[in-house]
């Protein structure tokens, strides 16, 4: 997993997200209790969330860096990161644009042996790259749905981030199925969508 995956993930959701109808962003995505406009800055959120973490001289290993993170409605995403709803679709996709920018330079310059937190346990600059990844790719699976777009990402991505945060995932099936079953979000042939889940980010 290098931060060119993450790069291209992010390049890649924020082109076929211009493809959005404008007057859907309302719309729930896909199985989520938030809407495309509220996943949207979530995933920014994430991006920017890791990329900050790493940031500090000393990361923090025992917590998060101290932004305010809050909902703007109950149910909402609890954010630090918000679009101004006024610059429209184009200014939320900088947004998320920046957010990637931001995480893929922390990745790309934090020095490999730097360790920070994170709610599964400590990461690593390629961990937080994977995680941001991760989170790039199952949204924008659940923005598709909820947007009418089509979204079938690259398998060699899919298999990195697998490799990286799954290690124990099943084969057989594509590395993008294999990754929507692994974030509960799809089953595979025999094996039913986990109702729990997690990734282990823990340093290789």
């Amino acid at each position: 997993m290098i931060p060119d995956d993450l790069d291209r993930a992010v390049r890649l959701a924020v082109a076929a997200l211009r493809d959005a109808p404008p007057d859907a962003w309302d719309a729930a995505a896909g199985s989520l209790d938030w809407t495309c406009w509220e996943t949207v800055e979530h995933l920014a959120d994430d991006l920017f969330a890791y990329a900050v973490q790493m940031a500090p001289r000393t990361p923090p290993t025992d917590g998060l860096v101290p932004f305010v993170w809050a909902s703007r409605r109950p149910g909402g995403p609890a954010n630090g990161v918000h679009a101004n709803r006024a610059a429209g679709p184009d200014g939320l996709l900088r947004v998320l644009e920046a957010s990637g920018a931001l995480l893929v330079a922390m990745a790309r310059t934090t020095p490999p042996h730097v360790r920070a937190h994170h709610t599964f346990g400590a990461s690593d600059p390629e961990g937080f790259a994977a995680m941001g990844v991760v989170e790039t790719l199952v949204h924008m699976h659940d923005l598709a749905e909820g947007l009418g777009l089509a979204w079938d990402p690259p398998a060699d991505v899919c298999a990195r981030a697998l490799a990286r945060l799954f290690p124990d995932a099943p084969g057989g099936a594509s590395p993008w199925r294999t990754l929507l079953w692994a974030t509960g979000r799809a089953d595979l042939p025999g094996r039913p969508r986990p109702a729990t889940w997690r990734w282990d980010g823990t340093p290789r």
